[in-house]
């Protein structure tokens, strides 16, 4: 996975302002000394208790909790990883993110391509949707098209920027040639066919769209970065994908089919409780259901939906409302995405229209608006529900085979879910829709596991040039709570004291890496696993400072926990003092236990008869000693 280097990320906090970052999306006013206030957006307060201290780099709520710097702040607000966040950030200050050699970050040369080619597709969506607002007969022609074939209102062409291509080409060509765009970006666009040794001149630019209505593919920070285009009466016979209703961009180093889902950038912020995805088949069902208010809605590219595509959906939010069309296809469709989904952890719900033969969300949200959206609800039905009418339609009137063929179908959807609580009320459900015994079915997809087991240990393992043998450190990487109360980072633990005098009282580092034994610290919460890291840095003398943490932070969990430490310094007259009471604390927790155990073999000597009184008396002897002992810090300057 591409590691930024460390002192990309340093400089990009000293040149960034936090209150520039933060100002975006909240209103900030003055709240004494360097301190700015505002109403939290990330929960809802009428009273402002959101805190930015832009000198110490640090957000806190002290309404929710929520804490943490410039970097986390663009991640949480606008649903990032730490490497999208980053980049925007440089993208959007004009500082250049390096790469550590060999991490497989983009060279200098590729972000420079990248940056080009987003460059190139932005001023193409405006060249088409100018073509598509044009008073020419192929703008006219356009706007027809799309307000009476359609049925679309213009706001939503020019909210959405839908463009158009005559049946020549539309110029594209001419225009990028005239911005100066570089050979390769415009060879790796995706927007032409050239020949690969034939140089770059106008002649050479062969339109890959020609005379389609153009619709423009952004990707999760809004960029433009592919095109779908529609088939129309202006679609030339010599079109190599004439018969195509839907050509796609091809893949390009800005856009990985499989990666996104389209409208997924605006729908994204309108999710939330009560308001999940709605995902439909097609860029233009998305777009109808935008244009009646249903603000959620999203599509594949094509007809196939990856797993990736689900494990984004799943970092903004986890319910997921199906709305494919009721034929065949549609069904099969509805099949291949049901798997994948309960394996990304979402919660699907399928809508249908009770009494409808055939469903097509363009045609039932232009007849009805919004209305038909809640008519759709009312006769949703849950995965399990859909999947056995999918599988088999008719149970009454089916043979044995039948129904064990579609047993098989269900127990691969079954499989994909992670819980066992899940997985038996799945059984349940199937059994019931089958018409066979609960203990049969349960039986039967005992013998499906075993089997896929098997299959498994049957494949070669992945080796460490597979793509896959990733996934599992790129999640580690991408995830965690950035929770900051006690069960995230252990709020009333003694190292989470010990923490917070570390972070504001550097001095203390060196004496209580050396007099603070490793067996002591619980490292089963953040705050432990900081202060046993923290600890041998400055044991090993390799302690960056309070400033330069982000290399030795490895989840969010971790950086929200020290934001919040380093954004108020504690009221402490003797930090030397307060350490040594949280000495005396984590001593008492480790020895005790053993003490107590051994004050109860000695007075039950029958309980246990294989301990040696002799060796429990020196042992209960030692501890007490070690218990009575002070704990005294070497000299802190």
């Amino acid at each position: 996975m591409p590691v930024i280097k460390p002192t990309c990320i340093r400089d990009l906090k000293l040149r960034v302002n936090l209150a520039d970052v933060v100002g975006r999306v909240v209103t900030l006013r003055k709240a004494g000394g360097a301190r700015l206030k505002g109403l939290c957006p990330f929960h809802n307060e009428k009273t402002p208790s959101f805190h930015v201290d832009a000198d110490k780099g640090f957000y806190k709520c002290f309404g929710c909790g929520k804490a943490g710097d410039l970097i986390t702040f663009v991640r949480d607000t606008e649903q990032l990883n730490f490497s999208e966040a980053v980049e925007a950030l440089g993208k959007r200050f004009g500082i250049v993110i390096e790469y550590e050699e060999g991490s497989g970050g983009p060279s200098h040369e590729e972000r420079s391509l990248r940056q080009e080619i987003f460059d190139l597709h932005d001023v193409a969506a405006e060249h088409f949707h100018q073509a598509f607002r044009a008073t020419d007969a192929a703008g006219t022609f356009f706007r027809t098209y799309w307000t009476e074939k359609r049925r679309f209102p213009m706001e939503i062409a020019d909210e959405f920027k839908i463009g158009g291509v005559d049946a020549q080409g539309g110029g594209l060509g001419a225009a990028l040639l005239r911005r100066k765009f570089s050979e390769e970006a415009l060879r790796r666009c995706g927007l032409f066919f050239i020949y690969d040794d034939a140089a770059i001149t106008l002649h050479a630019l062969r339109p890959r769209f020609r005379g389609r209505l153009m619709i423009p593919i952004r990707d999760h920070q809004s960029r433009v970065v592919a095109f779908t285009a529609r088939q129309t009466d202006l679609t030339p016979a010599d079109d190599p994908a004439r018969e195509a209703k839907y050509v796609n961009s091809p893949e390009t180093p800005i856009f990985t089919k499989g990666n996104l889902l389209f409208n997924l950038d605006r729908a994204r912020t309108a999710v939330g409780e009560g308001k999940p995805f709605v995902m439909v088949e097609g860029q233009l069902d998305a777009l109808r259901c935008w244009s009646v208010g249903l603000k959620t809605a999203i599509a594949p590219q094509g007809t196939s939906i990856t797993e990736s595509q689900l494990v984004l959906l799943r970092r903004y939010h986890s319910q997921v409302e199906c709305f494919f069309d009721s034929d065949s296809a549609g069904q099969k469709a509805a099949l291949r995405f049901l798997p994948m989904a309960l394996k990304a952890g979402l919660e699907i719900r399928f809508l249908t229209l009770a009494g409808a033969e055939k469903l097509d969300p363009d045609l039932l949200f232009l007849e009805r608006g919004l209305a038909g959206y809640e008519d759709v609800r009312r006769g949703a039905q849950t995965a399990m529900a859909f999947a056995c009418k999918a599988a088999l339609p008719d149970p009454f009137n089916s043979t044995a085979e039948t129904k064990s063929r579609a047993a098989q179908i269900l127990f691969e959807v079954i499989s994909a879910s992670e819980s066992e609580v899940t997985r038996a009320e799945f059984i349940k459900e199937a059994a019931n829709h089958l018409r066979l015994s609960p203990l049969a079915a349960q039986k039967d997809f005992q013998t499906f596991l075993a089997r896929q087991s098997r299959q498994a240990a049957a494949r070669p393992a992945p080796t460490a040039d597979d793509p896959d043998s990733s996934t599992q450190n790129s999640k580690l990487q991408t995830s965690g709570s950035a929770g900051t109360g006690a069960a995230a980072g252990g709020a009333q633990t003694p190292e989470h004291h010990l923490l917070l005098l570390l972070l504001h009282f550097e001095k203390l580092g060196p004496p209580l890496s050396h007099g603070l034994p490793h067996d002591w610290i619980d490292t089963s919460h953040p705050a432990g696993v900081l202060l046993n890291r923290f600890l041998g840095e400055f044991e090993q003398n390799a302690w960056p400072g309070r400033d330069h943490l982000d290399g030795l932070l490895e989840s969010d969990a971790e950086r929200a926990l020290v934001a919040n430490l380093l954004f108020e310094a504690p009221a402490v007259e003797d930090p030397v003092k307060v350490a040594q009471e949280g000495m005396k604390q984590l001593r008492a927790r480790a020895l005790e236990p053993r003490l107590r155990q051994i004050e109860l073999a000695l007075a039950n000597p029958d309980a246990d008869s294989e301990s040696d009184p002799i060796s429990l008396l020196k042992e209960r002897s030692e501890l007490q000693r070690q218990l009575r002992a002070p704990l005294v810090l070497a000299a802190v300057a």
